[in-house]
């Protein structure tokens, strides 16, 4: 079925300010991918030292810095 097919007369269309605390790509989760890596001993233990999600943590690092790179290029 096309757009102009579609009956939205029963939905409202919502205003501008409706939008303006939306977030894009709130949800959006990236595909993870296994690795294997070999780090010093203290930069694991600085990780873990906070608890679980030590993981999560250098990921979030990672891709800070990867995003810091790609807005100076």
């Amino acid at each position: 079925m096309s757009d102009d097919q579609i009956d939205t007369s029963d939905i409202p269309e919502l205003p501008p300010a409706a939008w303006k605390d939306a977030v894009r790509g709130r949800f959006y989760r990236p595909v993870k991918q296994a690795v294997s890596m070999r780090l010093d001993a203290d930069v694991i233990a600085w990780l873990k030292k906070p608890g679980r999600g030590y993981q999560t943590r250098a990921s979030r690092i990672l891709r800070q810095r990867m995003l810091d790179e790609i807005r100076r290029a």
